[in-house]
């Protein structure tokens, strides 16, 4: 499994551009992004829904580097 960091954004009518960002484990990037969007979605009451609809859901997403790929790499580096 991956863990990708995945930022949404949307309009809302009182607090202005509402951000969040979840992190998620998952075997693909769309697979990610699919499952953050669901839980993000789920957070939201009715009214926030309909703003981020209305707006529109900007999702920027990119996978973290784990310890383990991060070592990994550093040792494939050094040769």
């Amino acid at each position: 499994m991956k863990t990708f960091e995945v930022r949404f954004r949307y309009q809302d009518r009182s607090e202005g551009a509402v951000e969040s960002t979840v992190k998620v484990d998952a075997s693909s990037l769309p697979g990610g992004v699919a499952k953050a969007t669901r839980e993000f979605v789920k957070g939201l009451d009715r009214k926030q829904r309909f703003d981020m609809n209305k707006s529109g859901l900007e999702i920027a997403a990119k996978p973290l580097a784990t310890p383990a790929e991060t070592s990994a790499s550093a040792e494939a580096a050094t040769g």
